[in-house]
């Protein structure tokens, strides 16, 4: 990082700056930041923001305001957040793209219970419009607890701030979690549609922004050979797997409230299932895409309790090991319950009840604590008939996969037989390895540059819209009713630093199947 960043506030810097994109920057509009001096806004949100500078994707029209109760004024933020980039941002900071950004910070000083909080935020609005040329568009960004969503929402709509007049736009982006469950999920969705039009509502979420993700339309919808085969006829099962070496750490008090199939399943997991299964949109126009996406969610048949019982896991991690750092038992870590409930692994089968997708399994699983770090969605293929080679030295024929690894190492595997050297027919797999890195280079990247780009554009393809949202929900309603009537048995049933529950294994075992092991 460079050590000195001085610039003239006075002086634009952009123009020194050859962008690293061709792309087309988004309109004039102000970003407004809730909650402007939490762990979300200097980890994700201004190294975000600075990428985006990098690329050119900024208009010269823009600005950030944010918004939190610390007395240190503009130039305060500004210093604060200086020294927050030089820890978090994920490219190298130079003076002219950091200088750029950083004179376009301005800051509201305010408690959202004050009875004038915004009122002053109308007024730094104001203010930047007329020095920042930002049209009154504004995206506001709540980057705060779940439970103040409706509370600075409603006040923001009270103020006035929220209404689109004379051609300006205002739109709001809601961090997860959408509810605790389908009724609160309902009620929130509720409130936020009482105060606004739906087209203004971006619900995030951060796997969206992650690159396989994005290119999983495109790789189906795009390429001639899978799509014809991207069905029952020719599809086993499929497994996707979210696991994390962490524990809980420092979130235990969050944690201990929600476990890891509210803050993973009906979000994260959901969204990768319904990319995977969904049928080809009419276009890539946002509600064209989420329509198809909601119809899976909607095929998903709510389990039964009995079926609870057996076609779902839950785990939680006791002492152990991850790599060369010791990891303390779950309910060892601060502020979480010594007798705590709380899942920290999920496994469980799903069926998506539709013409494409019955009778295929779709298995996933999600940890913390775990052996490695990794995401991936395996398609397993059926195996062809055997008959060709029953007379040769083969015995079994290994099934195709297509492994698509959302992170840390993001590409596409493909996973075929092929006949090895020699005199006799014998068979050995062999894989196709597709790297981003190696045929793209590397972008620096929270995951969240495409979504803040999306939502100051208007495309809400990467949101979730209320439907999805609520049909989500639904599908985890009876697992989170039988876990909250049935006490687990054994927990902690997984040691820190394995593979999870030996429970999890059985679960594909019972059905001749088994977890694809980690590279």
């Amino acid at each position: 990082m460079n050590e000195s960043l001085q610039t003239d506030p006075g002086k634009s810097t952009m123009n020194a700056v050859e962008p690293l994109s061709s792309g087309k920057p988004v309109g004039p509009c102000a970003l407004v930041i809730f909650g402007a001096g939490g762990d979300l806004t200097k980890r994700k949100l201004i190294p975000a923001l600075y990428n985006l500078v990098r690329e050119g994707l900024l208009s010269d029209d823009f600005a950030v305001i944010g918004f939190a109760r610390q007395a240190i004024g503009d130039d305060g933020y500004r210093a604060k957040l200086e020294a927050d980039m030089r820890e978090f941002a994920t490219s190298e900071l130079t003076p002219a793209q950091w200088g750029w950004l950083k004179e376009r910070v301005y800051y509201c000083q305010a408690d959202f219970g004050e009875a004038d909080a915004f009122q002053k935020l109308a007024a730094v609005l104001a203010r930047v419009e007329k020095e920042r040329s930002t049209r009154g568009n504004a995206l506001f960004y709540m980057a705060t607890a779940p439970e103040f969503f409706g509370e600075v929402i409603g006040k923001l709509s009270a103020a006035g701030l929220t209404q689109e007049t004379d051609g300006r736009w205002r739109r709001v982006i809601v961090e997860k979690p959408f509810g605790r469950d389908y009724e609160s999920a309902r009620l929130l969705n509720a409130e936020l549609r009482r105060l606004l039009d739906e087209r203004q509502i971006y619900r995030i979420d951060h796997y969206l922004g992650k690159e396989t993700v994005q290119n999983l339309m495109v790789f189906r919808f795009a390429n001639g050979i899978f799509e014809p085969i991207w069905n029952r006829r020719y599809v086993d099962h499929v497994q996707i797997t979210v696991a994390e070496t962490v524990g809980v750490e420092t979130r235990g008090d969050y944690y201990d409230k929600s476990g890891a199939l509210r803050d993973m399943v009906p979000n994260h997991i959901f969204q990768l299932i319904s990319l995977v299964a969904m049928e080809p949109p009419i276009s890539f126009e946002a509600d064209a895409v989420r329509d198809e996406q909601t119809k899976v969610l909607r095929a998903m048949q709510p389990m039964s309790p009995e079926e609870v019982l057996h076609r779902t896991v839950r785990g939680q991690y006791g002492d152990g090991q991850s790599g060369a750092k010791k990891v303390v038992a779950y309910r060892s870590t601060p502020k979480v319950r010594p007798d705590s409930r709380t899942e920290t692994y999920v496994a469980m089968k799903l069926n998506i009840d539709n013409w494409r997708w019955t009778g295929v399994p779709f298995y996933l699983r999600v940890g913390k604590a775990m052996a490695k770090r990794y995401t991936e969605i395996a398609i397993t293929f059926k195996r062809p008939p055997f008959t060709l080679f029953r007379d040769t030295p083969v015995d079994k024929l290994t099934p195709n996969q297509l492994i698509i690894k959302v992170q840390p190492n993001e590409g596409i595997s493909l996973v075929f037989g092929a006949k090895m050297p020699g005199a006799t027919v014998r068979l050995g797999g062999v894989q196709m390895d597709f790297k981003y890195a190696d045929h793209f280079g590397t972008t620096p990247s929270t995951g969240y540059e495409r979504l803040l780009y999306d939502a100051m554009a208007g495309d809400a393809t990467l949101f979730q819209r209320a439907d999805m949202v609520e049909a989500a929900w639904k599908v985890v309603a009876p697992m989170l009713d039988v876990w909250q009537s049935l006490p687990p048995r054994s927990f902690p049933n997984y040691a820190a630093g394995s593979a999870g529950p030996k429970e999890a294994d059985e679960l594909l075992s019972k059905d001749n199947r088994s977890w694809r092991p980690v590279d």
